[in-house]
């Protein structure tokens, strides 16, 4: 069904100006960004197709430019308007860690780092820093690739906390397979880093575990 062929009332935009965002469904709010479907592909059964193949809000929040050149009916303007607004809420979120202590809200916190790699096809290891009132400070990427003991560095870690002055750390890394539980070598890794850190009187808070699906806490499934 065509978004022009429903009563008025009931058309994504004029339902959002009428009764708010809450009133409508994810497709919905996609569809009004937008705007057009393809041939023979309405925009709402676009939107609705585009969150099936992302895994949802969450999984499209976290797409990159590349797999969204993948889907069919995205052109350049399309692939555009979502970054967009994907980029927005991504610094909203930043914004809003910025403010408060980062753990006043734990799953805003795995929210935030899964947008920021939950996507990635490659093993990326990234440290979210904290001042000493535990808000947000900088998200930095510092290694790719196959993450072990001996290719993560906690020399340059501690360089980078040094360099921001942080108090604390949150380490995240994403498994590119879904499968968000927590290895040997994964908790071998954060033991390293958290004995590393103490010599610099930095914390470790948590370790995040992060995936195209959504995140998991290591303190909370595997504490070390």
């Amino acid at each position: 069904m065509s978004v022009k062929s429903l009563p008025q009332e009931a058309r994504p935009r004029e339902k959002l100006l009428a009764r708010g965002e809450q009133a409508l469904s994810d497709a919905e709010l996609l569809a009004i960004v937008l705007r057009t479907g393809f041939a023979g592909v309405g925009v709402l059964q676009m939107s609705q197709q585009l969150l099936d193949t992302f895994g949802g809000l969450s999984g499209l929040l976290s797409a990159n430019a590349d797999s969204l050149k993948r889907v069919k009916g995205l052109g350049p303007a399309k692939r555009a308007e979502v970054m967009a607004v994907m980029g927005l809420a991504k610094r909203a979120m930043a914004q809003q860690l910025t403010e408060r202590p980062v753990f006043d809200n734990p799953e805003a916190l795995i929210t935030y780092a899964q947008m920021q790699l939950g996507a990635r096809p490659y093993e990326v290891f990234a440290v979210i820093f904290l001042d000493a009132r535990q808000h947000l400070i900088a998200l930095e990427e510092l290694f790719r690739g196959s993450l072990t003991q001996t290719s993560v560095y906690p020399r340059e870690v501690a360089v980078r906390a040094l360099h921001h002055h942080a108090r604390s750390v949150v380490l995240v890394h994403n498994h590119p397979s879904g499968d968000l539980t927590p290895s040997r070598a994964d908790v071998a890794l954060t033991r390293q880093m958290a004995a590393a850190m103490g010599l610099i009187d930095v914390n470790v808070l948590d370790h995040l575990i992060v995936g195209p699906g959504g995140g998991v806490s290591m303190q909370v499934v595997a504490p070390w």
